[in-house]
């Protein structure tokens, strides 16, 4: 495993100690590709990618609550003295405030999804349907274990060429908002393998989770197309129970843009205009991001907790700016 960079341990650092927007993705300001700013006179980091005319932040500044607010007047003065927009994505409730009292268009966006370990049973008819799902992935010989996700690399990339391929012409794999494997900031996930027949079939990654919801985030995950139903399910039921005899607090899913929309959770001087897109994307919006089947599988697990996060735009709020969203993803 090559040792972290400087840049790479002061984003953990300043992930692991500013953790009062409590993000629960904040790992992924650690994935390759980001970019950071910095200011000598702060305590904290920005993350971000620089994508066509904007430049694209990932949640808040990682930051020292007496420095959060000058090192956003700083980014965001940069953004303009290059000449490009500004858009803020992944924000939390306690950064989407600090936003909009700073004159940004702040909205929600979608929202994330958490289950509470200590109490958490499959148990009841609630679960019923998720119970046959696992136990047929099982009878057809699943057997998942935590792995060393170096040394299965190619067997990894068999899974994801499997899965790309039945993602219709030119498919992209997902960047930015969503996490990866590799990498110097590899030693601190753990990857959770199903294989039947010694065949890798379906992996998920989790990555660290920090602040007073800490735990790990069901981050990403892939299967072949052709596997036994209830593959995901069963890997996943079987890292809670890892995780609840550890004794963590809490199993996060994770962003999913268009869902848990509230208008009572909007702030004052949001756009109304992109509220209503968001909901029209909700309904209709399957081709940009499968939401709904992605919350249906979150719900599958009846969490307790739903986070609503948020989008902020330096200005009005903007289509380009949103379309930037999608392509510093690499969704286009």
């Amino acid at each position: 495993m090559p040792a972290p960079t400087s840049a790479e341990s002061l984003v953990l650092h300043a992930v692991r100690r500013h953790t009062q927007a409590e993000n629960p993705s904040s790992f992924l300001a650690l994935n390759s590709g980001n970019e950071i700013f910095t200011d000598p006179a702060a305590d904290g980091v920005i993350i971000y990618r620089h994508t066509g005319r904007f430049l694209v932040q990932l949640g808040g500044p990682f930051a020292a609550a007496d420095s959060y607010g000058a090192l956003l007047d700083r980014f965001a003065a940069h953004a303009r003295a290059l000449g490009l927009g500004l858009v803020g994505v992944q924000l939390q409730r306690a950064d989407a405030e600090r936003y909009a009292q700073k004159g940004f268009t702040v909205n929600q966006i979608g929202a994330s999804w958490a289950v509470r370990l200590p109490d958490f049973t499959l148990r009841g008819t609630k679960f019923m349907q998720l119970r046959n799902k696992i136990s047929r992935a099982l009878r057809n010989g699943l057997q998942v274990s935590e792995v060393d996700a170096d040394q299965w690399q190619d067997r990894l990339r068999e899974i994801d060429g499997a899965w790309l391929a039945t993602k219709g012409e030119a498919p992209r794999a997902l960047e930015f908002l969503v996490g990866q494997l590799g990498g110097p900031a590899q030693t601190h996930r753990r990857l959770f393998l199903g294989t039947i027949e010694d065949r890798p079939v379906g992996y998920i990654s989790y990555s660290p989770v920090y602040g007073s919801r800490a735990g790990w985030m069901h981050d990403l995950s892939r299967r072949i197309p052709d596997g036994s139903p209830g593959l995901m399910e069963a890997i996943n039921a079987h890292a809670i129970e890892v995780f609840r005899s550890e004794g963590e607090e809490w199993l996060h899913f994770g962003f999913t843009p268009f869902t848990g929309l509230d208008e009572d959770l909007e702030l004052p001087g949001h756009s109304p205009s992109f509220h209503w897109l968001m909901r029209f994307l909700w309904e209709h919006g399957e081709q940009l991001y499968p939401a709904k089947s992605q919350l249906a599988y979150k719900e599958k697990w009846a969490p307790e907790l739903r986070i609503p996060e948020y989008v902020a735009f330096d200005g009005e709020a903007s289509l380009a700016g949103f379309a930037h969203i999608f392509r510093a993803c690499n969704a286009f």
